[in-house]
């Protein structure tokens, strides 16, 4: 995603969370936002109670769709053909931002040829959305500036999660929307600090910053400051690495502060992957199921008892201060990494995180140069923040983009990897329910979390339920081409007819063994959670 990157900061918001309730329209696709994000939903319906209109467009009937001025559910895996048919109406109408298509940006009449296709009939048999609807988001999105367009992983969990983003991207520059106060491109990253672990080189591509490893200047740099001889050989995506384990190529794991026996796609697949590793270390708060079969476990400190930055969704890098003390032997993240890489014959002598902090600083030119302690303070400060002088930066691209000009791109519908058919009848789609987070590591520890859910189900709509003589609370065996799981029936119609639903927090029920482990967008290399095809059966006995 390296142009994607340099135009609209590598998957970071463009724009600021409070900045929300500024738009005069919000536009939320592939982001279950009150149950993931319930602080940023929070600012959507202040901008709602404001005046701003709200669309919602996702495959399920979501909480936040009860809010919505017009609330779409397109098919899986159908993102790029509903946003095509928008951009088609708007051109069609003149809605588009003449002016700042010709000064601003570039590549504009491949888009329009593309779009021109994406009929609103087209449109309908691809994603299911009926005309009418289109055309009444799309006027709400398009007339009503500034509009902020917000996704989560229900846009980039997909074979074509890199171009539903451009797409995305493609929408918000058509209308003028990037480089405005209230409007943008605003990814909703998943963690507190997922964005801070990009941002200082947490890809196997970049070192902070995103400068390519493979940048003959930029190695020259980071192995002066290390003194130590780097290699310019990216490093294997998550994706990567399992085939690599299986074929002998990769003999030793080290996992920090993640849990992929449970969160990976194949689960079976993948814990085959497991037993052919030589040594597995894990580094965690809590025993997950990956700690569980590791050879070392190295206890880590949680947020509560360490010093140190988070970089969040809007790019605000902070403080975190400790409250207290490590219980027991744990030790902070940084202190373990320091202690095995002296052990292992690379001295890291750090004192402090302060301290590792001003490295990255001192590394990273264009985001993180301006940035100290003291100058953060409590609120933090937003990058790019390139000099001690500069005050952050609350929105990206307000005079030109990062590369110049913006880029479209001219992309067309792809179906998901996999579809149903007779043998596999169903949509599956998996994510997150309001209660818990991710493989439940942290939450399900937590006694009052664990009250609200206390174990997994499957969400079956009651028309398919009929037809499949199943009763809310029934076990019924989930099957796909990886394998079968049993869970429990919850009929509900937040699920359309057709589709089924699984949250991925609960590993007596590892939802991840129907998911695809083969199906991944072949840049980002991120695997198609969102979609698969299952088979729905009602448990023997039952």
């Amino acid at each position: 995603m390296a142009g994607l990157a340099a135009a609209f900061g590598s998957g970071s918001m463009t724009n600021s969370i409070a900045e929300i309730e500024d738009a005069g329209c919000i536009l939320v696709i592939g982001s279950n936002t009150t149950a993931c994000h319930p602080l940023i939903a929070r600012r959507i319906l202040r901008a709602k109670e404001k005046g701003a209109k709200l669309i919602v467009a996702d495959p399920r009937n979501i909480q936040i769709s009860r809010f919505a001025d017009v609330a779409v559910n397109h098919r899986l895996g159908s993102d790029v053909a509903l946003l095509n048919g928008m951009m088609h109406i708007i051109i069609k109408n003149g809605w588009h931002a003449k002016d700042y298509i010709e000064k601003r940006t570039e590549d504009y009449d491949a888009l329009e040829k593309m779009v021109s296709k994406f009929t609103p009939k087209k449109v309908q048999a691809i994603t299911g959305v009926n005309p009418n609807e289109l055309e009444q988001m799309t006027e709400l999105y398009a007339t009503n500036p500034p509009a902020s367009l917000l996704y989560a992983m229900g846009i980039t969990q997909h074979t074509t999660g890199v171009d539903n983003v451009k797409s995305c991207c493609n929408l918000a520059m058509l209308c003028g929307n990037v480089g405005v106060r209230g409007g943008g491109v605003n990814p909703l990253r998943g963690q507190n600090n997922v964005q801070g672990a990009c941002d200082v080189g947490g890809l196997p591509n970049v070192m902070t910053g995103y400068q390519p490893v493979a940048d003959p200047m930029v190695l020259e740099k980071f192995s002066k400051a290390w003194g130590a001889k780097l290699s310019a050989t990216p490093g294997l995506t998550i994706t990567d690495m399992v085939p690599a384990m299986l074929e002998g190529k990769l003999k030793g794991l080290y996992v920090i502060g993640e849990n992929p026996k449970l969160s990976d796609p194949d689960w079976n697949h993948f814990n085959h992957a497991l037993k052919e590793l030589d040594f597995l270390v894990v580094q965690e708060l809590f025993l997950s199921e990956t700690a569980q079969v590791a050879d070392v476990v190295f206890s880590a400190a949680s947020v509560a008892e360490k010093d140190g930055t988070i970089t969040n969704t809007e790019r605000r890098c902070m403080q975190i201060r400790k409250a207290i003390d490590p219980i027991g032997d744990t030790l902070a993240d940084w202190e373990i990494i320091s202690r095995l890489s002296t052990a292992m014959g690379y001295e890291m002598s750090y004192e402090s995180p302060e301290q590792i902090f001003d490295e990255i600083a001192s590394l990273t030119p264009k985001s993180y140069a301006g940035m100290t302690y003291e100058r953060m303070g409590l609120d933090g400060l937003q990058w790019p923040c390139p000099d001690k002088e500069h005050p952050g930066t609350p929105y990206l691209h307000k005079d030109q983009f990062a590369r110049g000009r913006g880029k479209f791109f001219a992309i067309d519908h792809q179906d998901p990897a996999e579809m149903p058919d007779e043998d596999y009848p169903y949509f599956l789609t998996t994510g997150r329910m309001f209660a818990h987070f991710h493989t439940g590591t942290m939450s399900r520890v937590s006694e009052h979390l664990d009250a609200e859910q206390k174990t997994g189900y499957v969400d079956i709509n009651p028309e398919d339920a009929e037809k499949l003589a199943v009763k809310n609370g029934d076990i019924v065996v989930l099957s796909s081409r990886r394998g079968d799981i049993e869970a429990p029936a919850n009929l509900t119609d937040s699920v359309v007819p057709g589709t089924v639903f699984l949250p991925i927090h609960f590993g007596e029920i590892p939802t991840n063994v129907l998911t695809n482990a083969e199906a991944v967008d072949p840049l980002a290399k991120i695997p198609e959670f969102k979609v698969g095809a299952v088979r729905i059966e009602k448990a023997l006995g039952i």
